[in-house]
């Protein structure tokens, strides 16, 4: 089954979807007979905190933080978003879209929304649709991205189909902030660092990563991943810091890049290609022409992972766990590579842990020969089940009623809210009181 293949989902025969939440400490797995929320506060064991059974072939799954909001696809109803408090085993609300659902992002004011030629921008507070972005260039891949930063709500996606154009576009204000050329051939990924002051993009084409700034669009670095092939950039993610950045792709090796301004003292001192090669043409460099100068002043990267296998998709996200900084690679057929990362020195990440994100009961506890270390299942767990309150799709106009909504930045009965109002403060969904079902039943066509 194969899925959208924005920023941050994997897909694979077995799992319809994989993606990491915001802040890195859980993974949403999507298969063909429902989805599975695993915990990532620890190394040697993955300890599955929620399994849904009701919905088939999920594509999409993504968590809000590590609140009890989820938000789900399924190829069942590719046109309908589901949003559940898995916690308590409702339905919060849902909606239908005229198109196939190819992306879904959120934050902690807004949730996106993305189809093919077309974007949708909701109050996640509510869920009030604010705003629709129509004829869209063509995105059949839903690449877009999201910023996490609860001060700002930028988002970016592709501002053409033929060329690596990237619109950023703020969610709270509803308005365009700026237009990045970031590459020549289209974009394959696209991510913003945990503040939203820097955004990194790669094209199609796989060589070369950049990172700009956050909201004037200046480059900032400038990374080549490979110069012998093109390869399929997956997915780029920043350390919580903002001090490094990964790239996962269909090869077997995992990138970092150290995101450091060099002073010149420090430049005199390095020993790395960049500056060997500067050191050389620097004299040259004024008549060399600006395609050769410019790939001549780009950084290799810090630190790498080498995959157990190559040519299929994989995710990737840096996290801090138990204390050490950790590489977490999610590939598309259902495992989940834990490296350990040496912060000051680079190099080769060693390999600590993987764990298998679904398989038979024959695969638990069985060793992995080539590498000799264990293959962790997580076990299955009972689940609550969805079935009394998922709401019937809507063949309609745009309805939607509210009942006994949050007082806390919710709509109350009856209220109409303006299209510009946005969510004031934190959504905390382990708070019981918070989201409770509001039943929305909306059509967007």
């Amino acid at each position: 089954m194969e899925t959208a293949e924005g920023d941050g989902c994997a897909a694979g025969p077995g799992t319809g979807c994989a993606s990491f939440n915001q802040d890195s400490t859980s993974l949403a797995v999507g298969t063909k007979t429902g989805y599975r929320l695993f915990s990532l506060t620890l190394v040697d064991k993955l300890d599955c905190i929620h399994e849904s059974a009701e919905t088939p072939d999920v594509y999409i799954i993504e968590r809000l933080f590590s609140s009890s909001l989820v938000v789900v696809v399924s190829m069942a109803t590719p046109r309908r978003m589901n949003v559940y408090h898995f916690k308590k085993g409702t339905e919060i609300c849902n909606y239908s879209y005229s198109n196939d659902i190819v992306a879904v992002r959120l934050n902690r004011q807004r949730l996106v929304v993305c189809l093919e030629e077309s974007i949708y921008i909701h109050n996640i507070k509510d869920m009030k649709l604010l705003k629709t972005l129509l004829n869209t260039p063509s995105n059949p891949s839903g690449l877009c991205a999201l910023s996490i930063n609860h001060s700002n709500s930028y988002l970016a996606y592709p501002g053409s189909a033929t060329i690596g154009e990237i619109v950023v576009y703020d969610s709270n204000k509803l308005s365009t902030v700026t237009m990045i050329p970031a590459h020549d051939s289209p974009l394959a990924a696209i991510s913003f660092n945990a503040l939203g002051t820097q955004l990194a993009s790669a094209s199609q084409k796989g060589t070369v990563i950049r990172v700009f700034s956050i909201p004037d669009g200046l480059r900032l670095f400038e990374f080549r991943r490979g110069m012998k092939r093109y390869v399929s950039i997956s997915s780029l993610s920043f350390s919580s810091d903002g001090e490094f950045l990964c790239a996962s792709s269909n090869t077997e090796t995992v990138h970092i890049f150290k995101l450091e301004q060099l002073g010149p003292s420090d430049e005199d001192e390095a020993s790395t290609w960049t500056s060997y090669v500067g050191k050389m043409f620097s004299a040259a460099s004024s008549y060399l022409p600006a395609q050769v100068s410019g790939m001549m002043s780009q950084d290799r990267a810090f630190a790498t992972a080498h995959l157990l296998t190559s040519g299929q998709r994989n995710i990737c996200t840096l996290a801090v766990i138990q204390k050490i900084p950790r590489l977490l690679v999610a590939s598309a057929d259902g495992q989940l590579f834990l490296y350990n990362v040496d912060p000051q020195e680079g190099g080769e990440c060693v390999l600590a842990y993987k764990h298998r994100l679904f398989g038979t009961d024959e695969d638990i506890g069985q060793k992995d020969e080539s590498e000799g270390s264990e293959v962790a299942v997580s076990p299955q767990q009972a689940c609550p089940s969805y079935a009394a309150t998922v709401a019937i799709p809507a063949t309609g106009p745009v309805t939607a009623t509210l009942t006994g909504y949050s007082e806390d930045g919710g709509a109350k009965k009856g209220e109409v809210i303006p299209e510009y109002e946005f969510a004031a403060g934190p959504v905390c969904l382990d708070d019981e009181n918070e989201f409770p079902p509001i039943n929305i039943c909306s059509n967007t066509t």
